[in-house]
């Protein structure tokens, strides 16, 4: 037995989840495993090479499987949809890596279940192989995440705008699938006893350093709010937009999850969007820390009634916690900046150094920015100015960040540890996403390989996208 499945969620928390069968894939076909993260959690990549079509496209089930589709609602752009669920996911089980860590294994794509809403429930190649690849990305980055475990060819055709893709079905592991949503699905129905089950079963799996007293489920929030704050830094560090921040987006673990319309900017606006129907720009690239603590608010409002009998002082305690959310985020994000540009320690003037920094570099390429200040400490100063089209106020700033600075070739030196060569350009991530689905899979296993190595200058994959390539869109997966 490969996987040695629990099924604890299904067992603890009862009428959360429905029963569903993934649907049988008529000609699977593995296109990509993840052999580094199949070893890293204790499971036998011969036999996931062996079995793996039928497993991960739902032709076949590992032995232990217990599919299920998880129940949960979300605020979705703001207006709140108090069903939606599971409605192209099946949760196959949980099983425990060599670290003793409890890991989900979720099939992406692979049919209808009873919160289906409608849809078919499947997904082609294009937006699974996506969330292979920037999820791993993101992995590299060392940016808490769900993880992409295999990707396998259904032998359908999946029809989406007009067009027939091939089918496919991503095999995901995660830390749980427990979201923000999973506690709305309940608190809006006025089922306290399963939000206080839910709360009980999410601290026990993510957080069982919070002592069971009376103020637990604080603490509980507590803990997400903290997670979640250092996740979102660590977004804007990398000029990565989600683009769908919805609540049901919004994973209790802390890690990134659902990686539909998102990518990574080139040139910085605060104001980036990637997403097709974001149309009002609420998850644009500066909305990410206001919508963090939008969300959070969403969790305090379903955690109330488990913080105080008294309605009015649990509403004073979470108000009161929700008012050091920005500080929180702030905190985290001053961290993750001090980092990239190598400061040592902590300085009262350094939200400003950053800020004017961000002030400058508006229009100039944001991962080649940092990259080439290493360049300029160290006197080779044309790579930097060939990146903006006025180098006046970078000019400026410059000598305020050297006096800031410790040991100039040591700071050069931490500049390439913090800060990627290569991201998953969106010019690159298009080119191979349509090779594959053209069935050539050489421009896709050749970028993952690139990104899973970020640190590395590669002639292909460093540069932005060449002129003419236009604003980019993208589109969720469904």
């Amino acid at each position: 037995m490969v996987f040695q499945f629990q099924h604890s969620y299904m067992t603890d928390l009862p009428d959360t989840w429905l029963r569903a069968q993934p649907d049988r894939a008529p000609d699977p076909r593995l296109i990509v495993l993840n052999e580094a993260l199949a070893h890293q959690l204790g499971l036998d990549p011969v036999a996931l090479q062996l079995h793996g079509a039928a497993w991960f496209s739902g032709a076949e089930l590992p032995e232990g499987a217990d599919p299920i589709a998880l129940a949960y609602a979300g605020h979705q752009f703001g207006g709140f949809s108090p069903s939606l669920g599971d409605g192209r996911a099946h949760l196959l089980g949980e099983f425990r890596g060599p670290d003793g860590r409890l890991w989900d294994l979720q099939l992406k794509g692979s049919g209808r279940t009873p919160f289906s809403r409608g849809g078919d429930g499947k997904a082609a190649l294009g937006p699974m192989l996506r969330e292979y690849l920037i999820s791993e990305a993101m992995a590299a980055l060392n940016v808490p995440t769900t993880r992409s475990l295999a990707v396998a060819l259904t032998g359908e055709q999946i029809g989406r705008d007009g067009r027939l893709l091939p089918g496919a079905v991503l095999a995901r592991v995660a830390a749980s699938h427990i979201r923000v949503g999973t506690f709305q699905f309940f608190a809006s129905r006025q089922e306290g006893d399963k939000v206080r089950a839910l709360a009980d079963y999410a601290i026990a799996r993510h957080y069982p350093e919070i002592p069971a007293t009376s103020e637990r489920y604080l603490a509980f929030f507590d803990q997400v709010a903290q997670r979640q704050a250092a996740l979102i830094a660590a977004w804007m560090g990398l000029g990565f937009v989600h683009g769908v921040m919805n609540t049901d987006n919004m994973a209790i673990s802390g890690e990134t999850i659902d990686y539909g319309p998102c990518a990574f900017i080139e040139t910085y606006a605060p104001g980036t969007v990637f997403s097709s129907i974001d149309r009002q720009g609420r998850y644009a690239l500066a909305n990410q820390p206001l919508i963090l603590a939008w969300n959070l608010a969403r969790l305090a409002e379903c955690l109330l009634p488990l913080i105080d009998e008294d309605q009015e002082a649990g509403v004073a305690i979470l108000n009161q916690r929700l008012e050091g959310i920005a500080g929180l985020y702030q905190r985290e994000w001053l961290a993750v900046m001090r980092r990239k540009l190598a400061l040592s320690g902590e300085d009262a003037a350094d939200a400003a150094l950053i800020q004017d920094l961000l002030t400058a570099m508006t229009g100039a390429d944001w991962t080649l920015t940092f990259r080439r200040l290493a360049l300029w400490l160290e006197g080779d100063h044309t790579p930097l100015r060939a990146l903006f089209e006025d180098f006046s106020l970078m000019e400026a700033w410059l000598p305020r960040w050297q006096n800031r600075l410790g040991d100039h070739a040591q700071a050069a030196s931490r500049l390439r540890t913090e800060n990627p060569a290569v991201i998953p350009r969106n010019h690159r991530v298009e080119e191979a996403l349509s090779a594959a689905t053209a069935g050539d899979m050489a421009p896709f296993m050749q970028l993952l390989q690139a990104v899973q190595n970020p640190l590395q200058e590669h002639p292909l994959y460093s540069l932005p996208a060449p002129q003419g390539f236009g604003a980019y869109v993208t589109f969720c997966g469904t």
